[in-house]
């Protein structure tokens, strides 16, 4: 097997790390620092740039983000064997110390079977409702949607895309439309209070393909310097 080949066993576990950043940082306070740390870990494609931040460049990106003083990426090495070239990332903001109201991050990816399966796995969450064709097409949905917490996981991972190291608080969520496994959907953070020093308020927005809201909601963190 080769260096970037991944056994199955290390292939779930990616998975499952993925999957759980993505769903439980809205779950609890005390685990969002933890989140943090596993979401900043990952790569990212950085549209404003054109440059595609792919599982064979992480390293060389990493030293780059560092030298730069923006969020270091060398964990992501990790994931090496990994496809991360769905994913979108789009911010217009480098510098923590200048971060303030009106600034914004965007984070897309499709959610797919893949994510769908491992996220049941991690989460213990295996409601048919998104497993079982048969009984979700007697639904009132008529087929299979996305977990509700995977969904707002995409949150979370444009919020990692914050300069600094940034602490959940808090997040209200509301649910306005279902998703359909294979969806691209984006998260859009947008910074709309500086409530002290090193605390945020956000909009937190995810919109489908066509622009069409799925959730809403609002959160607080907390942005230190990097260490």
């Amino acid at each position: 097997m080769g260096d970037g080949e991944l056994t199955p066993e290390r292939r779930w576990l990616h998975e499952t790390v993925e999957a759980w950043a993505a769903a439980m940082g809205h779950a609890t306070n005390a685990l969002a620092e933890t989140n943090r740390a596993v979401l900043s870990a990952y790569g990212l494609t950085d549209e404003r740039s054109g440059t595609d931040v792919t599982t064979d460049a992480v390293a060389a990106t990493a030293s780059e983000r560092n030298a730069s003083g923006s969020r270091p990426d060398a964990a992501a090495a990790e994931f090496a064997g990994t496809d991360l070239s769905d994913w979108r990332v789009e911010r217009d903001i480098d510098d923590p110390a200048t971060l303030g109201v009106g600034n914004s991050v965007r984070f897309s990816k499709r959610l797919d079977e893949a994510d769908v399966t491992a996220f049941a796995r991690a989460s213990g969450d295996t409601n048919p409702l998104h497993l079982d064709d048969e009984f979700a097409g007697r639904t009132r949905f008529g087929r299979r949607i996305v977990h509700g917490t995977l969904v707002s996981g995409l949150v979370s991972a444009a919020l990692a895309r914050l300069p600094g190291l940034v602490i959940y608080v808090s997040q209200d969520v509301t649910f306005l439309e279902p998703v359909d496994v294979g969806q691209r959907l984006t998260a859009v953070v947008t910074v709309v209070e500086e409530v002290s020093r090193d605390r945020y308020r956000l909009s937190t927005d995810v919109v489908d393909a066509e622009g069409d809201s799925v959730l809403e909601g609002e959160a607080v963190v907390v942005v230190d310097p990097l260490p």
